[in-house]
């Protein structure tokens, strides 16, 4: 009953626009004083800091400076006109480069917000300009932002880790296969639209456009197989390889494309400040809340009680994936990681489901819950550059909010999905 309350008290704080994080650190130390009285206040500073200091986390800010940097150094342009060359002889190929584009994008930013953003921005028009409607546009961009947050590096996957304790690296190769698959229903979905609606074919194909567009776009691809390829190979941790991120950012965007200059340098500082100062926040009044539930044993006391009704992992997870798609509503993924994972992470390992296992899965569901109102990040930055009604765009955005779903059902139910990489590299 207890988490229920704490649940219900949390969304009512958010509903009435109090922010997440200060939502969370008002029901926190009101449960800690009814439960333990006002002696539970002293520690109270350092669980704060304790909670804000975890170095895996320094990743986060790290990634999120390293993938505006090289936004503001012309690497968008450069993957558009690459897809372009590759892609856009097909039907609808403007859709399908926007799809393949993201693909490329999600290995540098780890953020869908950021995805929808940088790309949008140039490819809603476009595909405005050339017929396309202004729903649909928003829709393709949206969904395929979410790709960001599956294939490495994934900010939530990185949250996750700190979370439940276990391995990001392995998270990032699971993400892996479910990122192409997911991209690749994208693609089809589009497809199908494009038959339907006879949108326009960009170019024919050409070979050398495409060798004069990959030279034009190598650093941009360069860079993701030195960082994770770094990453994965046990070089460096997730972290450090976050750093290197940076640096060959700065590198590519100084000397190679010469593009990027202070302006811009000092804007892409402000934003990634700004979303890890969030991000933060919210980490630091979660550890409140984690110093409750866990003198109050509700982690455990929650899986007992599910497991009396069934210990089935997969009847769990089911359980579980409705929880977090029905949280995805209501919740940004950052808040819905910190609030949730605690809790049934002890529900979790009792019926033998792997955490690597379970974060992915966390991360596709949370994904979706991007792209479906009310509570829509990336879906509301698409419909905001398509000045498009958001509820009229969900009706388009279905179809490839289905792709994400049957991504997620096969991840869930047919676990060497996402789990193969993992067994077969590092297990």
């Amino acid at each position: 009953m207890a988490i229920f309350l704490l649940f219900a008290c949390v969304l009512a704080l958010v509903l009435i626009n109090v922010p997440i994080a200060v939502a969370l650190g008002i029901v926190a130390v009101a449960a800690l004083l009814a439960t333990q009285g006002l002696g539970s206040l002293p520690n109270l500073p350092i669980v704060l800091y304790n909670g804000a200091t975890n170095f895996p986390l320094l990743a986060i800010p790290l990634f999120v400076l390293a993938g505006s940097i090289m936004n503001a150094s012309g690497i968008s342009r450069r993957l558009i006109a690459f897809a372009s060359s590759l892609l856009g002889w097909m039907r609808g190929g403007l859709s399908i480069v926007s799809i393949g584009t993201s693909l490329f994008f999600a290995e540098i930013s780890g953020s869908a917000v950021a995805d929808v953003a940088a790309l949008g921005s140039v490819l809603i028009p476009a595909m405005k300009s050339r017929g396309y409607s202004k729903e649909f546009a928003a829709a393709v961009m949206s969904s395929a932002a979410t790709l960001a947050v599956i294939i490495p590096p994934s900010i939530p996957m990185v949250l996750y880790a700190v979370m439940a304790d276990t391995s990001v690296v392995q998270l990032f190769v699971a993400g892996i296969v479910p990122g192409l698959l997911g991209g690749l229903g994208l693609m089809g979905v589009a497809y199908w639209f494009a038959r339907r609606y006879n949108f326009p074919v960009e170019e024919s194909f050409q070979f050398k456009r495409v060798k004069q567009t990959f030279k034009e776009a190598f650093w941009a691809f360069f860079l993701p197989v030195i960082i994770l390829g770094s990453i994965f190979g046990g070089v460096v941790t997730a972290t450090e390889g976050a750093a290197l991120a940076v640096l060959a950012a700065l590198f590519i965007g100084i000397v190679v494309y010469r593009e990027l200059d202070l302006r811009h340098l000092r804007e892409a500082m402000v934003e990634g400040g700004v979303q890890t100062a969030v991000v933060m926040l919210l980490v630091a009044t979660s550890g409140l809340l984690g110093v409750y539930l866990t003198e109050s044993q509700v982690p455990q006391r929650l899986a007992a009680g599910i497991m009396e009704l069934t210990s089935n992992k997969y009847v769990v997870l089911a359980i579980l994936n409705v929880l977090f798609l029905a949280l995805g509503l209501f919740l940004h993924s950052a808040a819905a990681i910190i609030l949730t994972v605690p809790v049934v992470l002890p529900l979790v390992k009792a019926v033998g489901i792997d955490p690597v296992h379970f974060g992915l899965i966390v991360t596709i569901n949370l994904g979706i819950g991007q792209q479906t109102p009310p509570v829509a990040s990336v879906l509301m930055t698409a419909c905001a550059i398509a000045r498009a009604d958001m509820w009229e765009v969900t009706k388009v955005n279905i179809h490839f909010i289905a792709v994400l779903v049957a991504v997620l059902l096969l991840v869930t139910y047919v676990p060497v999905t996402g789990m193969g990489l993992v067994e077969l590299f590092y297990r």
